[in-house]
């Protein structure tokens, strides 16, 4: 029940969902309709995996791959973040850039409105640390501000 629950979380962040897998058409079928996946490519093998990952970041730009096997490492290391699960092979956790210690999917989507609200929060930083430069330079040039005192502003 948590898995189609994170993923509208991530659709409703603008996030688009794709499951590549080995596994056969009708499998890959039943888990992408069962989990509310957008699109699903069965009867991947790890060289099919890299292409339709390339494929990918030419079409969306930046992309996530969570893998566990050793299957997964050539994506993983081709995407644009890498999310290995815990209890996955060593190959993928060495490769992967994040790696969920509990293998608790959802929080992938929480990770997501996280750093959303983090990069939020170092943009309003960056523009009020320049206003206040701004400020502290022009009324340096007016004279009303001391030279020493702007520095230490």
């Amino acid at each position: 029940d948590a898995l189609p629950i994170s993923i509208k979380a991530l659709k409703e962040e603008g996030i688009r969902t794709v499951m590549l897998t080995g596994d056969s058409e009708k499998t890959a079928m039943a888990i992408a309709g069962e989990s509310c996946i957008d699109s699903y490519i069965a009867e991947c093998l790890p060289q099919t995996k890299v292409d339709e990952m390339k494929k990918l970041k030419e079409q969306h730009g930046t992309v996530a791959m969570v893998g566990d096997g050793i299957n997964d490492a050539p994506a993983l290391a081709t995407a644009s973040v890498g999310i290995a699960m815990g209890e996955g092979t060593d190959v993928a956790l060495e490769t992967a850039d994040v790696v969920l210690m509990k293998n608790d999917l959802p929080r992938i989507a929480e990770a997501v409105k996280l750093s959303k609200k983090m990069n939020r929060i170092i943009k309003q930083n960056v523009v009020f640390s320049i206003a206040v430069i701004m400020v502290l330079i022009a009324s340096n040039f007016m004279q009303s501000l001391a030279l020493p005192m702007g520095v230490i502003g």
